[in-house]
């Protein structure tokens, strides 16, 4: 383990191996022919460390007490290089909201360098909120505090819930406010500044290929997968023409992966641009997210996507194998023909079309999937959560509570359980729960064939749905009083966070549903693409 931050050991692969642009000043300009420009942080007047992910640090080797280390803050707010970090910025186009938005770029992110760790792990430190680089366009590459917050928090909420995610090493505040027009409504407003560094073992994104092969430089981006192919996917081997095809696959294949996570937990991306998805299959950027608190499959938090609502929870699966397209359309011009990646296509849907169903029988504690009678019970529950104001996350958790012998009881006592999971009160009129009623004889009825005890249900249970997830009021809640200078909140929810599946009954009141004075407050519901 490493007791200083001059000790971490950086081998810059990226910068090494691909191509960078030639200019060296950073002005807001396109960038041909090239991967990455080099950039450095923009120092801040008074950056101050005000959370840390301990287990981060322990990837990186570090056994350090950040907040006694004086240069910690320097380093992770911007205003110090460590020997060995090169600093740069990725060139990436995408498609926003279906369209090609051309080049885009890591706008406000910028990449500090390639931990190596004594296991041979690569770990990419990234700032975000760091400055501008030549793709911030008009921005001014800064972050706030507010955004900061939740990407911290959400990160390792991610992790521990156990999706593939980025993850979040550091929280700094920059003693500098940034200009935020938080409502789109022409008024902006002051707000403290931040630094959050992410780690991961790559950032790249569908979004860097795509920008090499809307320019027709076939050569560059045969490069770029070449590269990603070594070092990210080195198990797949040279990479030819055939273990390109596989590379795609393997790409498709986390990709389906990572988005049944998703809806296992209830989670909603937002922002599901082709610049904002993971080569890796991780889950990257996180804006305008949040939970499904009431079962609503065409909630999205994003509010410049209220109207079309392309990436609410029920449309998430869907646009991820829309985005898979778009990638495999940049990557045609070096194939011999495309089959491969059609059939790779192909695939994810029936990866996701299998593991889904199989998820959702383990969330309800079925020993098996046995798709001709199980499937009608899935399909019928979500046909009947949304029916009655219904919070996803303790209902699935409180079902847990619920066994066959409920099967005889009227249908008030039937929905005792779960009682908690319930909104409106007033919506519990007799005919209103009626259906959810017949749902839960049925599923009673199932159960009396599952050969899990009702112990080892609840155990199976317990281990697939969250009691704990970061719902958008807490993280609001965290916010609020990290801006009036108190950060103590932000460290408790990372410990809760990081036992999403215990009960840790010292912290009951972070499992309750949303309160009612969070139902329409901003960032507690819907979100802006504002940081």
């Amino acid at each position: 383990m490493l007791s200083s931050l001059d000790a971490l050991v950086f081998d810059n692969r990226f910068v090494r191996e691909l191509p960078a642009d030639p200019e060296p000043r950073n002005f807001r300009r396109p960038v041909a022919q090239a991967a990455y420009s080099r950039v450095n942080p923009t120092p801040v007047a008074a950056p101050k460390l005000i959370a840390y992910a301990e287990e981060v640090g322990q990837l990186l080797d570090l056994h350090i007490d950040p907040f006694v280390t004086p240069e910690f803050a320097e380093v992770f707010g911007g205003n110090r290089l460590l020997p060995g970090m090169d600093p740069f910025a990725m060139c990436y186009g995408g498609h926003q909201f279906g369209n090609w938005a051309g080049q885009l770029g890591d706008g406000r992110a910028i990449n500090l360098g390639e931990v190596i760790n004594a296991r041979g792990e690569h770990w990419t430190l990234q700032l975000k909120g760091a400055g501008p680089t030549p793709y911030s366009r008009t921005a001014d590459g800064l972050a706030v505090l507010r955004s900061s917050v939740r990407e911290f928090l959400c990160s390792e909420a991610m992790h521990h819930l156990g999706v593939p995610t980025t993850r979040a090493l550091s929280l700094v505040t920059t003693g500098e406010h940034v200009q935020r027009d938080m409502f789109y409504d022409g008024n902006p407003q002051a707000e403290p500044g931040a630094v959050v560094c992410r780690v991961a073992p790559s950032f790249t994104r569908f979004g860097n290929f795509q920008i090499f092969a809307a320019r027709g430089d076939t050569d560059n981006l045969r490069r770029l997968v070449e590269y990603t192919i070594r070092h990210d996917f080195p198990a797949l081997g040279s990479p030819t023409p055939e273990v390109i095809g596989a590379w795609f696959a393997e790409v498709c294949r986390r990709t389906a992966e990572m988005v049944v996570h998703w809806m296992r937990v209830g989670f909603v991306h937002g922002v599901m641009n082709t610049d904002n998805m993971s080569i890796l299959g991780l889950t990257i950027d996180y804006g305008p997210y949040g939970w499904l608190e009431d079962y609503d499959p065409g909630w999205t938090p994003n509010t410049t996507d209220a109207h079309g609502r392309r990436y609410s929870f029920a449309q998430q699966p869907h646009i991820a194998m829309w985005n898979l397209v778009q990638l495999a359309n940049a990557l045609v011009p070096l194939l011999p023909e495309p089959a491969p990646l059609q059939a790779a296509i192909d695939a994810y849907a029936e990866i996701y079309n299998q593991t889904w169903p199989e998820m959702i029988a383990q969330k309800l504690g079925l020993a098996s999937y046995q798709a001709e009678i199980d499937r009608p019970l899935i399909d019928q529950l979500f046909e009947t959560l949304p029916k009655i104001e219904t919070d996803m996350t303790i209902f699935f958790r409180h079902l847990s509570n619920f066994d066959q012998s409920y099967a005889n009881r009227n249908a008030i006592e039937l929905l005792q359980p779960i009682a908690e999971a319930f909104y409106v009160s007033a919506q519990l009129t007799e005919e209103a729960i009626q259906p959810l009623a017949k749902w839960l004889r049925d599923y009673a009825k199932r159960l009396e064939s599952n050969t899990l005890s009702t112990q080892e249900r609840a155990e199976k249970m317990h281990a697939l749905n969250p009691k704990y997830v970061l719902r958008n009021y807490l993280a609001q809640m965290a916010i609020d009083k990290a801006e009036t200078g108190d950060a103590s909140l932000i460290m408790e929810l990372l410990e809760v966070l990081r036992r999403p599946y215990d009960d840790q009954p010292q912290y009951q009141q972070y499992a309750a549903r949303r309160p009612e004075w969070a139902r329409h407050r901003a960032g507690c519901s819907m979100l802006s693409c504002s940081s």
